[in-house]
């Protein structure tokens, strides 16, 4: 070795390879560059018009509050994780872009940036990443072209100098686990499933990948909050030392954190919006938001949990002027007062808080109390199609029928309790001919079952056998999952592989996973719907009402709402909601859930006008004032129950086969 080195103050290396070696030892003692991301991002970062609204160069003058969020994922700067709880279009996503370029320009490493989904995941790399290294020369020399060969640029990966950023979706167990990294990008966490393929929570799994690099990691957790108790970003606030931006008043100066309460405008007028100062009581003006914006300072007011966790909250309050204006958010505001859900909606999106669910049970008196007048057995005039849930039981099977209208209006049609446990083949044989029952309509035509959701939790592998029997077209296995989740409450479904007589099956049952609290809540916030007053009620219930015929009784009333929504601790400390029986019976809420879930299958929630158009004419709905006139009368002397060889003329949600299609017989055949 002595041959090699020089006694001189030069080290001398002079053998094959060795300038390579001595460039990335000189590049390993390098330090990190004390640019800060939001200083690269002025000086580098183009926006293109693929998505930006902006296009051309950065200016973080534009959004003031972003500056110091971004120079908290500067290497030098001490914390470890940073998290940003905010509104939609605020530009977390900008800046969790200006991190990726500024870390492939100027501080590479091992990234990863995750999104809910693969499919987001190569939607951000297209929509967001290639025009984030097309755009800005300082990055198209890091990063080959995608064209070349071998150049390291696809779709979920990025090669460059010194690093490489993977890109994946929170679904994706296996791109979770795939490498150790250093920076970790999450982007919309809330909107990121329970469990990464039942291997936990992606959060933690991605979290994990970080621990090599210790003190030298950086974590970036933005998203757009959801519901209280369960939202990950709330969780990940309220550990930090959740930080407000204070903006002065232009009048006296005093600095505030703004908050929806203090805008104030005339009832029906969003157009004489204005902030009020909560000091001097003064109204301000949007057109000084840019100056109050420029003067803002972010201020800690909590002790973090972890003291290297740091949380910035911004509601679109703060959106800069000529994006999201206070006249439209208060006309946002008068618009969602209708509905729970576009309430919900405006809380996340625009406050940037997350939704208190109401989970106290109704009152099972005054559901029972109003109850009203059609025969059990029938179906009521406004009932389109019906969908069936299924609770298996140790020694029953109980089943609840309903009828689904226009805006998921619902109506109980029939209770039935199959004696007889799981493990008879007799309780099978009796829930399949249901299968093939129909139901009379108020209008003379008879409606067969359309979806059957059956509870998978108990003796599942008979629930898969008797499924696989009857076809995975008409019965839906389910399999309850923990959590809220609004946007796909249900997914799959995923083949099930069973064993019958030690023979391994291919392609078993197909299961679908249902987020049940998510449709307990919404069944408890139609049940607390008021009925109308007016003399022709069918055409102002409102939507999702659920009407319980007069012969149901006490007891299965109070099945329907035999839980209740409530907030516990876990064992970290962090608080979550979930659901606790109020009473021991619980059946008949579990088959509400199941059937609501088959209507969720079948297409309800997503049908346009054309579709619930063509189940009117099904059943003959010309007229539909007249419609809502027939009461129970006409149609209660109708027996309860067809038998199972009658077919079902309505209630069809299957396109009907077109007749007299035209036949081309290929010239090759005579």
């Amino acid at each position: 070795m002595g041959e090699c080195l020089d006694a001189g103050p030069h080290l001398q290396l002079d053998f094959d390879g060795a300038d390579d070696l001595l460039r990335a030892w000189t590049a390993g003692l390098t330090p990190d560059p004390d640019l800060t991301v939001s200083a690269w991002a002025d000086r580098h970062r183009v926006l293109s018009l693929r998505g930006a609204n902006e296009a051309g160069p950065w200016r973080t003058s534009r959004t003031p509050y972003l500056q110091e969020l971004m120079d908290a994922l500067s290497p030098r700067h001490p914390a470890q994780r940073v998290v940003f709880m905010k509104g939609s279009q605020l530009g977390a996503s900008e800046s969790g872009c200006n991190w990726i370029g500024y870390v492939i320009h100027h501080a590479p490493g091992p990234m990863l940036a995750v999104q809910p989904s693969v499919e987001l995941a190569k939607r951000f790399s297209q929509q967001r990443i290639d025009p984030l290294i097309e755009e800005s020369p300082s990055l198209r020399e890091k990063v080959a072209p995608a064209r070349s060969r071998d150049s390291g640029n696809t779709v979920l990966s990025k090669e460059f100098p010194g690093g490489i950023l993977v890109l994946t979706g929170a679904n994706s167990a296996v791109g979770l686990r795939s490498m150790p990294v250093r920076y970790l990008f999450l982007d919309e966490v809330d909107a990121y499933p329970p469990s990464a393929d039942d291997e936990g929570d992606p959060v933690a799994l991605a979290e994990a990948r970080t621990r090599t690099f210790s003190w030298r990691r950086k974590v970036f957790l933005a998203s757009t909050p959801t519901i209280k108790g369960l939202s990950r970003i709330e969780r990940e606030y309220e550990a930090s030392d959740q930080r407000r931006f204070f903006v002065p008043c232009p009048h006296c100066g005093e600095s505030q954190s703004m908050t929806f309460e203090r805008l104030r405008w005339q009832k029906g007028q969003p157009e004489t919006a204005a902030y009020v100062c909560e000091a001097c009581e003064r109204p301000i003006a949007e057109h000084h938001k840019t100056m109050m914006l420029e003067k803002g300072e972010w201020r800690p007011t909590a002790v973090p949990v972890d003291p290297l966790s740091i949380g910035f909250h911004l509601s679109s309050l703060y959106s800069p002027v000529g994006w999201l204006s206070w006249e439209r958010i208060a006309r946002e505001w008068e618009l969602c007062q209708s509905s729970d859900e576009a309430k919900r909606s405006f809380i996340n999106t625009v406050l940037g808080e997350t939704w208190a669910e109401t989970g106290e049970a109704p009152d099972w008196l005054r559901l029972y109390e109003r109850r009203e007048d059609w025969r059990i057995g029938t179906v009521p005039p406004g009932g389109l199609f019906l969908t069936a849930g299924a609770d298996v039981q140790k020694d029953r099977i109980e089943v609840s029928v309903w009828a689904w209208g226009r805006g998921l209006e619902s109506w109980l049609i029939d209770h039935l309790v199959i004696d007889g446990g799981p493990g008879e083949a007799a309780t099978w044989t009796r829930l399949s001919v249901l299968l093939g029952e129909t139901w009379p309509h108020a209008f003379g035509v008879r409606l067969g079952l359309a979806r059957l959701g059956i509870d998978s939790g108990y003796e599942a592998p008979a629930v898969y056998a008797w499924a696989r029997r009857q076809g995975w077209g008409q019965v839906l296995p389910i399999k309850g999952a923990e959590g809220f989740n609004r946007s796909a409450p249900v997914s799959g479904p995923t083949h099930v592989d069973a064993t019958e007589g030690g023979v391994k099956i291919r392609r078993g049952a197909r299961l679908w996973t249902v987020a049940v609290a998510t449709f307990k809540s919404e069944t408890y916030r139609f049940l607390r719907s008021a009925a109308p007053t007016g003399d022709d009620p069918i055409d102002r219930y409102p939507a999702g009402f659920i009407h319980l015929p007069r012969q149901v009784d006490a007891e299965w009333v109070k099945q329907l709402v035999a839980e209740q929504l409530v907030t516990v601790k876990t064992k970290r400390g962090f608080s979550r909601l979930e659901w606790q029986k109020l009473r021991e019976r619980n059946e008949v809420l579990d088959c509400r859930v199941y059937a609501r879930a088959a209507a969720w299958i079948a297409g309800a929630d997503r049908w346009p006008e054309r579709k619930w158009c063509e189940l009117e004419l099904q059943v003959n709905v010309t007229d539909p004032v007249a419609a809502g006139e027939i009461q129970a009368g006409p149609h209660s002397q109708t027996e309860s129950r067809a038998p199972a060889a009658a077919i079902p003329s309505a209630g069809r949600i299957c396109p009907v086969p077109r007749r007299g299609r035209r036949v081309f017989r290929s010239s090759y055949m005579s």
